[in-house]
């Protein structure tokens, strides 16, 4: 088995560092596993296992959540959210520092990408904040760090890709993502309320005061906005819509809040649509790659024989998760969220049931390692969109980012010393 374990990681690093489109990487390495140590014929085998990985009903709810992102990312919603919250903000410590933070939150709940939330809230909030004087590094730092709530809160991108691959309750993962959602919008405050504590020339004063009923009235623009997040996370958790059919009533309430908001647009809801398009397609064709890889690999024993291989080293599983961590923050290196996901499940997962490790609770923990890695050098997804928003090199905004990152390993010591962090919800209501 270690030549078989040597040819398909051997292959798989050659056809990344080439450049291949990793869909198309993943479908060379299960068509050349094939090939090389089986006698079944790749063609048919591909067409039936591509169709079954595709065709997954819980799949239908991944295009309309990004689509929803979409049309939310080009509306005035941000705004409004930066405008009701701020009034609120201006007493804490790190003052107007939190909008990163809690408007990520909000924003995640109605989105579900990573990468958009931390794009919509940055182009609000860096400009005003830099405008007013605040500490460069922890404004780009904060929000690096919180738009990974994208991933968490639900309904998120990753929980699906997740639930489909893992062949878990998509509905309970996103019921298990809440608690995990808050601590981790807590420490980040918590960390902003500290720093700012600590350095306190660093953070400007506010010379404004408003009284409550001004603050009130500020609020009102954050109604639409709790609104749909009520309509959408409500309907799954009292069970009165599933994960796909809230989906599709997300994708409406976007649609009639842009309208509403006056942002919409036939350019925009082009625009929207097309973005979505693409990013659905790519995911879909990532999945769909996958899944024949997978079947090629156990074609062979591979993801059997590196269990049985790991339960032979005797690790704990706390020892094995700590290993995990290691493995994703490095895969985190060079791959997106996704495929990470996708290209570990078939190996890893035969060897997390067999530690006896919850599937759901695993869920949460990968999303955790994967929040790590959108903001790791040098493939992280959000360094990406900081460096476009701030224009500063990577070097610079990856040692803005650090602090949250460690932030992110504490969550998920958090969640494994206190593991119902992710499961007692999702037992309580389903």
């Amino acid at each position: 088995m270690l030549v078989e374990v040597i040819f398909v990681l051997g292959l798989l690093f050659v056809l990344l560092v080439g450049g291949v489109w990793i869909a198309v990487a993943l479908f060379a390495l299960g068509w050349a596993t094939l090939a090389v140590f089986t006698d079944t014929l790749p063609g048919a085998l591909m067409v039936n296992t591509t169709w079954g990985a595709a065709s997954s009903w819980s799949l239908t709810a991944l295009p309309m959540f990004i689509w929803m992102g979409e049309i939310l990312t080009r509306s005035n919603i941000s705004q409004d959210m930066f405008k009701g919250l701020a009034p609120w903000l201006l007493r804490l410590p790190g003052r107007l520092l939190h909008c990163n933070v809690i408007g990520c939150g909000i924003f995640a709940a109605i989105c579900g990408s990573s990468a958009a939330t931390a794009a919509t809230i940055g182009r609000m909030t860096v400009p005003e904040l830099s405008k007013r004087g605040y500490d460069e590094k922890m404004v780009i730092g904060s929000l690096a760090g919180s738009g990974t709530l994208g991933l968490m809160i639900p309904p998120s991108i990753m929980m699906i890709v997740y639930g489909v691959t893992a062949e878990v309750s998509v509905a309970r993962l996103f019921i298990a993502g809440i608690l995990p959602g808050l601590l981790l919008v807590l420490l980040f405050s918590g960390y902003i309320a500290i720093w700012s504590w600590l350095h306190p020339l660093a953070t400007p004063q506010e010379d404004a005061r408003l009284s409550l009923r001004e603050k009130l009235s500020a609020s009102r623009l954050l109604i639409p906005t709790v609104l749909l997040i009520i309509a959408i996370i409500g309907a799954i958790y009292t069970g009165v819509a599933t994960p796909t059919e809230a989906a599709a009533l997300g994708v409406a309430g976007s649609l009639l809040l842009s309208v509403l908001s006056g942002s919409m647009s036939m350019k925009v809801f082009w625009e929207s649509t097309m973005a979505a398009m693409r990013v659905s397609c790519m995911i879909g064709f990532i999945i769909a790659a996958a899944g024949f890889l997978t079947t090629a690999v156990a074609f062979i024993g591979l993801p059997t024989a590196v269990a049985q291989g790991v339960a032979g080293l005797h690790l704990s599983a706390g020892l094995l998760v700590m290993v995990l961590v290691v493995i994703f923050v490095i895969l985190g290196c060079f791959l997106d969220g996704v495929s990470m996901i996708v290209l570990t499940s078939a190996v890893l997962l035969p060897t997390v049931q067999a530690a006896g490790l919850d599937l759901i609770w695993f869920g949460i923990f990968v999303i955790l390692v994967v929040e790590m890695a959108q903001i790791t050098p040098p493939v992280g997804f959000n360094l990406f969109v900081l460096q476009s928003l701030t224009g500063r090199d990577m070097l610079y905004i990856a040692r803005a980012t650090m602090p949250f990152f460690i932030l992110l390993l504490t969550a998920v010591a958090a969640i494994w010393f206190a593991p119902w962090l992710a499961t007692w919800l999702p037992k309580a209501m389903l």
